[in-house]
């Protein structure tokens, strides 16, 4: 008997301990469930004083703020203003906006690991089946880089589109610019590279077929054709295959057309200076003026094209300096002077026929002299 109470009694102290031990741990518990419920329920409170519900964005807690300050603001000059009221709504506003932005972070971060998640155990195509089709574009299962591949099909497509009427646009309204020369001349360049490739398959199939076996002088060496040691007989042959197919250097040719445009101009302005009368009267010398002018811009041209020379030409001595349009046209003048006189001179003594002999040399070289200050000028 005495056993049963020792034991009853020891059972009871040893609950005690553990009973006041879980009691601080029960009080912590039962605070943060009251101080959670309390939190949400002051939360919907703020919510309502708001006029918003839950799940709101941050921009309408702003919009709403803004709405409400203007009626409540004591500064505001509103019938309804109460400075009371008006701190309630900034402690909601606050609130409300904190909340709004910690569930909005809290979806994101959700949202960053759900796709982490999905990224970790996602299927992974090979690396050597990425490129098997599709020009290897776009990653993930097949389906989905179909759907990419169309995309950038779609993409590049647009770009070309875009880029052919750019070009186009170019060559209508800028036929001279840098940029169009410089796609005009990579064009040539690819044509002839291709037409390059082209010959040189057919050589290739016709050396296999044997066409090149039966030439005459196969086996002997190639005839030197200088005699000077010091050039290369490759480039000496290619220089003279040029030559014999009439190619020439663009800076031979751009000069060639310098000349040509120089001595054109010129005659075409004397020309003009010839059918006007001497004296020339105001409607002659106004149409004289209209030449001069054209001349100037013409000349202009040509100095540009000068300039473009220069560039080009390989050597310092080649190279050319602008042309004066006032002095090509005193020039032109005094040209014309000098066919006035000689006129004069011949309509005095045509044929020079005079009874003497000695008499009629002087009217000769009187002329021959003319001609060759006309030459002179011509040349100059």
């Amino acid at each position: 008997m005495m056993a049963q109470i020792l034991r009853s009694h020891l059972r009871s102290a040893s609950v005690i301990p553990n009973r006041m031990k879980m009691g601080p741990y029960l009080g912590v518990t039962r605070t943060r469930m009251m101080s959670t419920h309390k939190s949400k329920r002051n939360m919907r409170e703020y919510y309502g004083l708001l006029n918003l519900d839950e799940g709101c964005s941050a921009d309408d807690v702003r919009e709403s703020f803004r709405k409400l300050a203007k009626q409540y603001h004591p500064d505001g000059g509103s019938s309804t203003a109460d400075s009371a009221t008006f701190i309630r709504i900034e402690e909601a506003y606050r609130k409300v906006l904190s909340h709004v932005i910690e569930q909005t972070n809290a979806r994101q971060s959700k949202v960053e690991d759900t796709e982490e998640e999905e990224e970790k155990f996602k299927y992974k195509t090979p690396q050597h089946r990425h490129y098997l089709s599709f020009e290897g574009i776009g990653f993930g299962t097949p389906s989905q880089r179909e759907k990419q591949y169309r995309q950038f099909r779609a993409d590049r497509a647009t770009e070309q589109v875009m880029e052919y009427q750019k070009q186009k646009l170019q060559s209508q309204y800028f036929t001279d610019s840098v940029t169009v020369k410089d796609v005009r001349h990579s064009k040539e360049r690819k044509i002839t590279q291709a037409i390059e490739r082209l010959v040189e398959d057919l050589i290739q199939e016709s050396m296999a077929k044997g066409d090149f076996d039966n030439l005459s002088g196969k086996g002997k060496p190639l005839k030197k054709f200088s005699g000077c040691s010091y050039i290369d007989p490759m480039t000496h042959n290619l220089n003279r295959i040029l030559i014999d197919n009439g190619y020439q250097p663009e800076w031979i040719l751009m000069q060639k057309e310098i000349k040509d445009t120089i001595d054109q101009l010129r005659e075409a302005i004397l020309v003009s200076r010839k059918k006007l009368g001497t004296p020339m009267t105001s409607a002659e010398q106004k149409q004289w003026n209209q030449v001069c002018e054209q001349f100037q811009e013409n000349i202009k041209k040509l100095n540009k094209r000068i300039n473009d020379f220069n560039l080009i030409v390989p050597l310092l001595t080649r190279q050319k300096v602008h042309f004066d349009a006032q002095k090509e046209i005193a020039r032109t003048q005094e040209i014309y002077m000098t066919l006035i006189k000689t006129k004069e001179v011949k309509d005095k003594n045509p044929y020079n026929i005079d009874p003497g002999e000695g008499e009629k040399t002087p009217g000769v070289k009187t002329s021959f002299f003319n001609w060759m200050n006309v030459w002179k000028f011509i040349k100059i």
